[in-house]
């Protein structure tokens, strides 16, 4: 066991090195200049432009060559240090990133979790109902291919806009400050909904549909046959085949993670909502590379560190994965 979770850490500091690589390079392919960017926005006079666009390059280190940059950026995340933003000046990234990535959190796990919960389950469940079953197809097939922005859109129009229920933008109302009250606590629920919403529902119609495909072929295979031939009650042949079927929709859940999250960038950026997305579209219209590479820096931190949680869960739920372990 300790080998296997060892190449696979391996692999994935492997994939986290090239992974950041990527994100420190893709700012500096784009084109514009990060500190002209910051100086126009200042409305700066033009004799004073040049001093203070030497003083800020300098202060950013992009006045050193590009193989020394990126050295002094390892380096820099080996101390915790993050830069400091262009757009949000003179915050640190990490600061910034400190008060956005709750919101993510709160977002993300329980729409990836209850997804994956609900709709394996009420997969298997219609895979027994022929009348469910095609209610859930036609169902499941448009909500999984469903973009995410899309939902989020519509849904803010009919429950935000026609209905006029939940609020389409923000965290919180802009009317109140945060503070531990039950008044500010529903004000967050009711806006953190419909984001919540949108991810839910496109996960929820692949995960049933996956479940309900795996269950009647499990259902089929020859071990539920001979079960049911030697009289074991259909209660207890479903169970083994649920157990069975589960086993792919937990590989999918780690190939889906950096799906839902690309879902959830989008989906921030329709209702405002201040997490890593809205933070990043923000940072990309403003050229701010030290921003881009923090909000990339959280992205693929996390789906690397579920991926490896799924790993340790999968070897849990799989039998076989143990006894090849024991066979090493």
């Amino acid at each position: 066991m300790r080998r296997y979770f060892g190449r696979k850490l391996l692999i994935y500091l492997v994939t986290f090195f090239l992974a950041v690589t990527i994100d420190w390079m893709i700012p500096r392919f784009m084109p514009g200049n990060p500190v002209q960017n910051m100086l126009a926005r200042a409305s700066v006079r033009p004799e004073a432009a040049e001093a203070m666009y030497g003083y800020y390059t300098k202060a950013f280190g992009l006045d050193v060559p590009v193989w020394k940059q990126y050295l002094n950026f390892w380096v820099a995340l080996f101390h915790g240090d993050l830069g400091t933003s262009v757009y949000l000046f003179p915050q640190p990234v990490s600061k910034v990133l400190r008060e956005s990535i709750p919101y993510d959190i709160f977002l993300l796990l329980p729409a990836i979790l209850l997804s994956w919960w609900a709709g394996n389950k009420f997969g298997a469940f219609a895979a027994r109902t022929k009348r469910l079953d095609n209610t859930l197809l036609p169902i499941g097939y448009i909500l999984t291919a469903t973009p995410y922005m899309w939902l989020g859109i519509l849904l803010a129009w009919a429950f935000g806009v026609v209905f006029d229920i939940f609020p389409i933008a923000g965290a919180y109302s802009f009317s109140m400050q945060p503070h531990w009250s039950w008044a500010f606590v529903w004000d967050v629920l009711k806006h953190w909904f419909l984001p919540f919403a949108s991810l839910f529902l496109v996960g929820f119609g692949g995960w049933a549909i996956g479940m309900r495909n795996m269950i009647i072929y499990e259902l089929e295979a020859d071990y539920s046959h001979y079960m049911e031939a030697l009289g074991a009650p259909r209660k207890l042949v479903r169970k083994y085949a649920f157990r069975n079927a589960i086993l792919p929709q937990v590989t999918g859940l780690a190939l889906q993670l950096g799906v839902i999250v690309a879902g959830a960038l989008v989906t921030e950026v329709v209702f405002s909502y201040p997490g890593i997305g809205y933070l990043l579209l923000a940072a990309i219209q403003n050229q701010d590379y030290f921003l881009i590479q923090g909000c990339f820096l959280f992205i693929i931190t996390g789906v690397l560190l579920a991926n490896f949680l799924i790993d340790i869960v999968y070897v849990i739920v799989d039998p076989r994965i143990r006894r090849g372990m024991v066979g090493e």
